[in-house]
């Protein structure tokens, strides 16, 4: 698509995709990828225009945008509701009752996410645009493979993208997980820790919304269907995070009931919890719960770079386990196996999602508490 471009009009959408990228989430490479992406977004190079106010302070409130931008304020809420409905602006009121216009990235949590979230058709355009950022990130996790140890300084600092809820019921018995707590674990007293079972995420909020799992419906529209459930909508959003995406037509409101049945659904399935935060801060309230599948999930799989926390990790009984590979089959990370003596063992990337105990027809595995980070990277290259 850039190929159409001329030189000046080029210019003006590499200058915008090197604002959207100081939005945050993930940064891309300035490439013909990205600008077919954003080319794809907004057509329009009025509305390309308007997106360059925010380059100094990417998140402003109305007086703000007026005085950056010199424009009316009818003509700042045309472009903001224009932006929104593509997901570049996030229009929300904070905790102040105070509307506030925050540009988006492109990707974690963006561009990407809001669009595939919605129910999208299946023609060619979007057929396009799923193609465009699939090429995006492979094309991003091959620079990374050649950077191999700078990638691995940058994740030794990194905080947590994502966090693991885990599973707490075992499917054979309906019993609840065991769970053991470490009275030793050195956690400071004034440390509030999030809520670590998906029915108190549920509970925590009045405004819950529903939309598809993006990462699954990309790979609807790449004519890769997931290979582990055929449940697409079980993308959740909460607070005024539901209720932006809900206005723009991403998602829909749904109550706690419908939430837990679809939560629910997913577990049968093994489907994993990972909670999402602002700014990738625990102490801060959910902002959205994604349930993960292990084949067309972005934060998963041997050739990612990611970044998850937990607040626990599988144990297995050993005279309980029979080995029969229950746990190694259903695991999400691959971490679990099985030992020269047939015993099922926990590798280094259990991000304690509580499957393997979930599925255990011998109810041989339990969870203990650990509050750590996990860092998955790719196998070195040769």
């Amino acid at each position: 698509m850039t190929e159409t471009l001329d030189q000046e009009t080029y210019k003006k959408y590499k200058r915008t995709a090197q604002i959207i990228n100081g939005a945050g989430g993930t940064p891309f490479p300035i490439s013909d990828t990205l600008i077919s992406i954003l080319k794809h977004i907004v057509p329009d190079e009025e509305d390309l225009a308007f997106i360059k106010f925010f380059k100094r302070k990417t998140s402003q409130t109305m007086e703000q945008l007026k005085e950056s931008s010199n424009l009316p304020e009818d003509e700042i809420l045309r472009n903001i509701k224009k932006l929104a409905k593509i997901g570049l602006i996030f229009n929300q009121p904070n905790r102040h009752g105070l509307m506030v216009c925050r540009l988006m990235p492109f990707v974690d949590v963006g561009v990407f996410e809001y669009t595939f979230m919605g129910a999208l058709e299946n023609n060619e355009e979007n057929r396009e645009l799923a193609r465009l950022f699939q090429k995006l990130v492979s094309d991003v996790k091959g620079k990374l493979k050649q950077d191999y140890d700078v990638m691995l300084r940058f994740l030794k600092d990194r905080p947590a993208v994502d966090r693991t809820i885990p599973f707490t019921e075992n499917k054979t018995t309906g019993a609840e997980i065991e769970i053991v707590v470490e009275e030793s674990l050195d956690i400071p007293e004034e440390k509030i820790l999030p809520v670590q079972k998906v029915e108190e995420l549920v509970e925590k909020f009045d405004d819950i919304a529903v939309g598809h799992c993006f990462c699954r419906h990309q790979h609807d529209l790449l004519g890769d269907p997931c290979k582990q459930t055929d449940i697409r909508e079980n993308c959740f959003t909460f607070g005024k995070s539901a209720r932006f995406t809900a206005e723009q037509g991403f998602t829909r409101l749904i109550s706690k009931k419908e939430a837990l049945d679809i939560i629910r659904r997913s577990d049968e399935d093994g489907l994993v919890h990972k909670a999402y935060h602002p700014h990738f801060d625990t102490t801060k309230d959910e902002t959205s719960l994604c349930i993960c599948c292990n084949c067309c999930c972005g934060q998963a799989g041997s050739e990612t770079f990611n970044v998850n926390a937990t607040h626990y990790i599988a144990q297995v009984d050993q005279e309980a386990c029979t080995g029969c590979g229950t746990c190694v089959e259903n695991c999400h990370t691959g971490t679990m196996h099985l030992n020269d003596d047939n015993i099922a063992d926990i590798g280094d990337l259990c991000i304690g999602c509580g499957v393997c105990a979930h599925f255990c027809p011998e109810q041989a595995i339990l969870l203990k508490e650990s509050d750590r980070i996990v860092r998955f990277t790719p196998p070195r290259p040769e």
